[in-house]
């Protein structure tokens, strides 16, 4: 029961919609590193130094990253860094979303970002932390778990635990009704 209150309350956090932008999936994936190789036969290519892989507002960046196609054209890619970062303009609205981890996974084809490790996802002011954080930018819908006092997870800041800072909003002022 305890997993599913952390998931509901976390799911609270952002009330608003955390929709990507719409058009980001119709653009042109541009990839940028120091060093690339590419198994043409297998789809499959790996990037490395100082990468950063576009497409429309998503950017990710990263140390190290592999990307492979599937035979639909989409992409997964997994990044690997100190930390791997990724920014995505939400759709119809001036903000974005942001996430860290040591490793991540992106796949264009569900518009999902999964975080693994040190994992941290930022809207606006309000953040959350977790061992893992999967972002679902199609259904405005994220996830946030920690591994439990898992040995893994001493270098970690979340110490097994999930943590959340959530700003207050700003309060529409109530109108003056003239009544004493």
């Amino acid at each position: 029961m305890k997993p599913f209150f952390v998931i509901f309350f976390l799911g609270m956090l952002f009330v608003g919609p955390v929709l990507a932008e719409r058009a980001d999936k119709d653009k042109p994936v541009h990839l940028e590193a120091d060093r690339a190789t590419v198994q043409d036969a297998n789809k499959l290519a790996t990037f490395t130094g100082n990468v950063v892989f576009t497409q429309g507002t998503l950017v990710i960046r990263a140390d190290k990253m592999t990307v492979k196609e599937d035979a639909n054209g989409f992409q997964h890619a997994t990044a690997f860094g100190n930390l791997a970062s990724f920014r995505q303009k939400r759709d119809g609205k001036d903000e974005y979303v942001e996430g860290w981890s040591e490793r991540m996974e992106y796949d264009s084809k569900t518009d999902t970002v999964e975080l693994f490790k040190k994992a941290r996802l930022r809207r606006g002011q309000d953040e959350v932390h977790g061992d893992y954080i999967s972002y679902d930018a199609i259904n405005e819908f994220f996830q946030v778990t920690s591994n439990n006092g898992d040995n893994a997870s001493t270098q970690t800041h979340s110490e097994g635990r999930v943590r959340a800072v959530i700003q207050p909003k700003k309060k529409e002022p109530k109108p003056d009704t003239g009544s004493p």
